[in-house]
């Protein structure tokens, strides 16, 4: 009963919420720091009515001065409202094409500034890249990317997908990972307190001087860091259960 509760509270608020951020975007069409604010009308609401606790520890990405990619693992949809937590100003991120068409939450998804990529076109999501490395290099507007590319349901991290480090090596740009707790297997949504999560920032990993031959060794070094920092979450909130 209480889940179904939930699931009806979480319905209204995303279409209230999907309302509010389209204004915003009405009345500021394409700032980039309209993601962040679309995210926190996502976020704060929903931890609040599904009872989530969420723990961050994230100073390298607050304190961080300049464009950046940041990276983060991607587990599952309710990601909107843990990661949307702590998105940074002036950032946007790297949607499917197909975003556009969820009834609000596609519409202020496009108008506050983020990109909507046609993977199934080469071409098109070729240009859109080049974009979003002209974004990083001269807007001092930085990129959101789940680099696993799909939902890894709380598992182990995927294999990570090239485009955002290529992003950041055009563009010279640190990468900023950002790792969250492996929630999607553990929340309880039928409980009155549903769990408990945390959200770690790394520190920024340069990317100045590197080559698109450094490519594979950085994503190496980058998923291996991610995936020792989720561990040691995972590890530390199954200790404090």
């Amino acid at each position: 009963m209480l889940f179904l509760l939930r699931m009806l509270a979480m319905a209204v608020h995303f279409i209230l919420a999907g309302i509010l951020g389209l204004l915003l975007g009405l009345s500021r069409p394409f700032n980039p720091d309209n993601s962040r604010l679309c995210a926190r009308l996502y976020s704060l609401p929903a931890l609040w009515l599904l009872r989530l606790k969420l723990k961050t520890d994230v100073k390298p990405l607050l304190e961080h001065r300049g464009a950046c990619v940041i990276v983060a693992n991607h587990q599952s949809n309710y990601d909107l409202y843990v990661l949307g937590r702590v998105v940074p100003q002036r950032t946007v991120s790297i949607g499917k094409k197909n975003l556009k068409w969820v009834p609000f939450f596609g519409q202020l998804y496009w108008l506050a500034g983020n990109v909507l990529l046609d993977r199934s076109n080469a071409l098109k999501a070729k240009r859109a890249m080049l974009t979003t490395t002209d974004t990083l290099k001269h807007q001092n507007t930085s990129i959101w990317v789940f680099p696993e590319g799909t939902r890894n349901l709380g598992e182990d991290l995927l294999p990570f997908k090239k485009g955002a480090f290529q992003m950041a090596i055009a563009a010279g740009v640190p990468i900023i990972p950002v790792c969250a707790s492996s929630y999607a297997k553990h929340i309880r949504l039928n409980r009155w307190n549903s769990g408990n999560l945390m959200i770690r920032a790394l520190p920024a990993i340069p990317t100045a001087g590197l080559k698109q031959d450094d490519l594979p060794q950085l994503m190496l070094d980058c998923r291996a860091q991610m995936q020792q920092c989720i561990n040691a979450m995972d590890e530390e909130l199954a200790r404090a259960a």
